[in-house]
């Protein structure tokens, strides 16, 4: 292969990784369909639905007592978790049951 036969491939090289990473570049500034107000805040409501959910005939209206269960479930467990840390401070050993600590 002659210096001019190996000049060329390197050109022709060196032409198609242009192209490649000029495309790669267009490919990332592609529209994402989103129109941010600010960075991180890029939520719009699709066609045909209101700006705000509350109050329209989209609202869930959920039941209070069903949103109310994982409170008392996390009240409920931090009363167990003190129960086993007075029982840890008492004894010097921890006992998950909290069954198995006697009053």
């Amino acid at each position: 292969m002659s210096i001019i036969d190996r000049s060329v491939a390197f050109a022709l090289t060196l032409a198609g990784a242009g192209a490649l990473s000029l495309a790669m570049i267009g490919g990332a500034s592609a529209y994402d369909g989103t129109n941010c107000k600010a960075p991180g805040n890029c939520w719009e409501p699709k066609p045909g639905f209101p700006d705000k959910v509350a109050g329209s005939k989209y609202d869930p209206k959920h039941d209070p007592k069903e949103l109310n269960k994982q409170s008392e479930s996390i009240k409920a467990m931090e009363a167990r978790n003190a129960q086993r840390v007075a029982n840890f401070e008492k004894t010097g050993k921890f006992v998950y049951d909290v069954n198995k600590i006697p009053n």
